[in-house]
């Protein structure tokens, strides 16, 4: 929180320092005058202003005090306090300590939540997990779950689960903490995809693909249990149009061969390289 500056507080009085029972006493010191006029001084020529008396020189501890002084502290100009403007970077940016927002974007079975998860859990700064089918499925009566047949109230809830991710991240963000979020965005559909993303959270979000290969995640699908589990020709269709990424110039993780910590890993060096040159999009 900023508050207004006011005036320090001055010194505490001290001998020889701005203050004496003299300077409060006139008759003590006597009263200044000015020299006398000098008897037979030339004439002034017409026109022509003579200087002032030069102003006596301020002997210390005595005299009048400056303007906007208190004794001989200057008092510096009231106002708010404003943040202290960050050194230029010398090295590679470190996304394990920077507060950063990334979209973990792949297909079902694709392993987002769980390296969401773990990548927040093991960073240096304080950062959220925001996953959209959690969110989506805090609709309980009415929930239009999409393994019943996509229709305009499953894509409402689809939309309404996006915006409020974005408000959620907006307010970590506005808070110092680090936001990753994860969906299924895909590249056919910018408008209610990457372009709804942005219109949330903002441009500085830093968008990640997670893409292992088709068989890596019809074994995690058969995995699930409820409505998060999708039948293998849904798998299958959806796995098809996250390979329209290829070419976007987003960076995507081919996590087929690795765990979930060597995933987090390589996400870290796609976000400094992102951090450095951020991808158009």
């Amino acid at each position: 929180m900023q508050h207004a500056v006011g005036s320090p507080l001055p010194p505490p009085h001290q001998p020889g320092h701005g203050w004496s029972p003299a300077a409060h006493h006139p008759g003590a010191q006597g009263a200044q005058q000015g020299p006398a006029p000098q008897q037979g001084a030339a004439p002034v020529p017409p026109g022509f202003a003579p200087p002032g008396p030069p102003a006596p020189a301020r002997q210390h501890g005595y005299g009048p005090p400056a303007p906007e002084t208190t004794g001989h502290v200057p008092l510096p100009p009231g106002g708010p306090v404003g943040m202290p403007s960050a050194p230029p970077a010398t090295t590679a940016p470190d996304p394990a300590s920077t507060t950063l927002a990334v979209l973990l974007i792949g297909p079902a079975g694709a392993g987002k939540t769980s390296v969401a998860k773990y990548w927040a859990d093991h960073r240096r700064v304080p950062t959220a997990h925001i996953s959209l089918d959690d969110v989506r499925e805090w609709v309980r009566s009415g929930f239009a779950d999409p393994q019943s047949g996509w229709n305009d109230h499953s894509e409402a809830q689809y939309r309404l689960a996006r915006r409020t991710c974005g408000f959620a991240a907006r307010n970590f963000l506005a808070n110092g903490i680090s936001c990753i979020l994860d969906d299924a965005v895909f590249p056919d559909r910018p408008v209610v995809g990457l372009g709804g993303w942005k219109r949330h959270v903002g441009p500085g979000l830093l968008p990640v693909v997670l893409l292992p290969g088709l068989e890596i995640v019809l074994e995690r699908n058969a995995e699930r249990s409820g409505n998060r589990r999708l039948t293998d020709e849904e798998v299958a269709r959806i796995h098809g149009r996250m390979a329209g990424w290829y070419g976007s110039g987003l960076p995507i993780i081919d996590n087929s061969q690795l765990d979930v910590p060597q995933t987090a890993q390589i996400l870290d060096e796609v976000l400094t390289r992102s951090l450095a040159s951020p991808p158009a999009w």
